[in-house]
């Protein structure tokens, strides 16, 4: 039997971290497992474990695992200091061992969401052949990658929505890759003609002392 493996973590979680310290870290990871299992009921699937800040997810439905992964990208942390959330996946056949679930498919899955960029949901050729037409979502070729540990290399696919509403678009903090709404950050610096947005004062003093490390992340993936 083959099932759809979905992995789920909080994309720049170590610069979270640095920025934002343990503590408030690890209380994002908290909230953002509780709000993605709850979800993860609600489309029949599998909440397998939560390691750190990533989950591991199994659904029987390949188009429902696409549908959960676009809900946790887009609609769980897409809101003022919420930070980019990545998803993978893969569909395939696993070993299940005690609740937990191992193989190649399984292996796979977490590779690649760990290519995915924040506000990603990346899937392999095999997991867009399986869900078919799912409605409201298109798919974007994303090419062959090389993964780490896998012989061949990958084709790829990005689920998209048709509708973006759903979607922020919210600018993105730099140095802890929160999203941030511009009318509540507290702060904005321009490096070469670009703006850039902060969740904090300590935040935008550490982009101020080294721009050059931080620039280029502005605004979510739309």
């Amino acid at each position: 039997m083959r099932h759809t493996f979905l992995f789920a973590d909080i994309a720049g979680f170590t610069a979270l971290t640095a920025a934002h310290g343990d503590e408030d870290a690890a209380d994002l990871a908290e909230s953002f497992a509780a709000e993605a299992g709850a979800a993860v009921a609600e489309y029949h699937g599998d909440h397998v474990k939560t390691i750190g800040d990533a989950l591991m997810v199994r659904l029987p439905d390949p188009a429902a695992a696409v549908e959960l992964g676009l809900v946790v990208v887009f609609d769980l942390m897409a809101r003022h200091g919420s930070p980019a959330v990545r998803v993978g996946m893969h569909h395939g056949a696993a070993v299940e061992r005690a609740g937990d679930w191992f193989g190649a498919s399984v292996n796979l899955a977490a590779r690649i969401s760990g290519v995915a960029t924040g506000g990603e949901v990346l899937l392999s050729a095999a997991t867009r052949e399986a869900a078919g037409t799912v409605a409201g979502v298109r798919f974007e070729e994303r090419g062959r990658h090389s993964l780490r540990n896998v012989v061949d290399r990958v084709e790829l696919y990005a689920a998209r929505r048709e509708s973006r509403r759903s979607e922020s678009g919210l600018p993105i903090d730099p140095v802890c890759r929160m999203a941030v709404d511009p009318h509540r950050c507290a702060g904005r610096l321009t490096h070469e003609d670009i703006g850039y947005h902060f969740c904090s004062l300590e935040c935008a003093g550490a982009f101020a002392r080294a721009p050059s490390a931080y620039a280029g992340a502005t605004r979510a993936p739309s």
